[in-house]
């Protein structure tokens, strides 16, 4: 029986003995705790960069400088604590020597949100670079802008020169049927050539009068300028071009041009004002809403002086048409409408002529004064030049020349006794 009797206090004993926890448990429970904690920190930090994200692609439509400065501020902070987090996790866990199927799980997880983070970190990249091209962007912007606001200036010292408000000129511009323009060479150059075509133009209708009316046109053109020697007999239409030239272009250097210069009180905003004015209107329509204009006046001066009364007799067979003319009025016949084409481009030239500060310089050419390309243009290109020293004359002078700044417009000429290729 004596062993038994050893049993029982040995089973007493074993049964009054307390089971404590081992401290590598409460180690391992610890740490798991720590990588929950780490997991939800870096999911938290991922919502939060991906709605910086979607704030930075917000602020592009419609783009906002100023949000998306905000937004990649928010992105880059986001993607620093992503990058704490990491460091924070390798300094706390190494890589152990045996990797339970549970971390394995949790490395494949932060692998998978550091490939993300990668993915952002690019987009991040492209987005900064579309911030830069857009600011580049607005540069450009801004210097067309600056562009536009110099051309804006000078819009608007045209307006001050048609005497308007810069409010006024739109409305203004659409009942009077014209709109502001620069006053630069390349405009006055324009008009001259429109001169100079009307001079043409109005030329062929007077010639195909004096045509049936009976006239002598070699005898005409021999009584306009004497001695010139034409190379063909058509050329003689330039003394007749010559002729009125002349004549529409009488004291065009001088700001009255035709009227008194005491019934004048115009400046140089006037006289682009008055350009601006006529510039698109039909003339008889000008003349028609103030038959004594100062338009209205040059054109009847003008008209007296080109056309003779023995001229007009033997086109009309009387003079009522000049009559009415000298009466004030302006007939609506035919050939005073082809005149008023001619006088207005004139008128319009004059005016822009005086616009300028300094005025304009207009220039002659006198018959046998020699040839310079510089201030002449002949009328007649397919000229032959014979090669001895002397030098080519003016015989006709079609179109005078102008002096505009530092610019020459050249004079049309016609080159006395010169022969012609076929």
């Amino acid at each position: 029986m004596l062993p038994t009797e050893v049993k029982e206090p040995q089973l007493r004993e074993s049964n009054s003995q307390k089971v404590h926890p081992q401290p590598m448990e409460d180690a391992m429970n610890q740490n798991v705790e720590a990588i929950d904690a780490l997991i939800a920190r870096i999911f938290t930090n991922i919502s939060s960069l991906k709605t910086a994200y979607i704030q930075l692609q917000s602020a592009h439509t419609p783009y906002d400088p100023d949000k998306i400065q905000v937004a990649d501020k928010q992105v880059i902070a986001e993607l620093k604590n992503l990058s704490e987090l990491k460091h924070f996790y390798r300094e706390n866990n190494p890589k152990p020597v045996c990797v339970s199927p549970q971390d394995s799980r949790l490395a494949a997880e932060i692998q998978e949100q550091q490939s993300l983070l990668k993915t952002y970190e690019v987009m991040v990249k492209k987005f900064q670079s579309e911030i830069q091209n857009k600011d580049s962007e607005i540069n450009q912007l801004q210097h067309q802008i600056e562009e536009a606001t110099q051309k804006r200036e000078k819009l608007e010292k045209n307006l001050k020169l048609r005497g308007l408000s810069t409010r006024d000129s739109e409305a203004s511009g659409e009942q009077k049927g014209f709109f502001p323009v620069d006053l630069t060479p390349d405009l006055f150059i324009s008009a001259v050539e429109a001169a100079y075509k009307a001079i043409h133009d109005f030329s062929k209708p007077l010639i195909n009068m004096m045509k049936a009316a009976g006239w002598d046109l070699d005898a005409a053109a021999q009584s306009i300028e004497p001695s010139v020697v034409y190379a063909k007999r058509a050329h003689k239409k330039y003394a007749f071009e010559s002729c009125i030239c002349q004549r529409m272009f009488l004291g065009f250097q001088q700001e009255s041009f035709t009227e008194k210069p005491e019934d004048l009180s115009v400046n140089r905003e006037s006289f682009f004002h008055q350009y601006l004015a006529l510039r698109e209107m039909d003339p008889l329509d000008a003349l028609g809403q103030n038959p004594d204009s100062i338009f209205g006046k040059f054109c009847r001066s003008k008209y007296l002086i080109l056309v003779h009364p023995k001229m007009e007799a033997s086109f009309f067979g009387n003079l009522d048409q000049r009559n009415y003319v000298m009466g004030g009025g302006h007939p609506r016949t035919p050939f005073y409408q082809a005149f008023l084409k001619l006088a207005k481009t004139i008128w319009l030239l004059h005016r822009l002529a005086h616009s300028f500060d300094p005025s304009v310089k207009v220039f002659q050419v006198n018959k046998g004064t020699e040839f310079s390309e510089v201030y002449m243009e002949s009328v007649v290109k397919n000229l032959v030049f014979d090669g001895s020293e002397e030098k080519p004359k003016a015989g006709l002078m079609v179109m005078p020349g102008f002096w505009i700044g530092g610019t020459v417009i050249q004079s049309r000429v016609y080159l006395t006794g010169m022969k012609v290729t076929e």
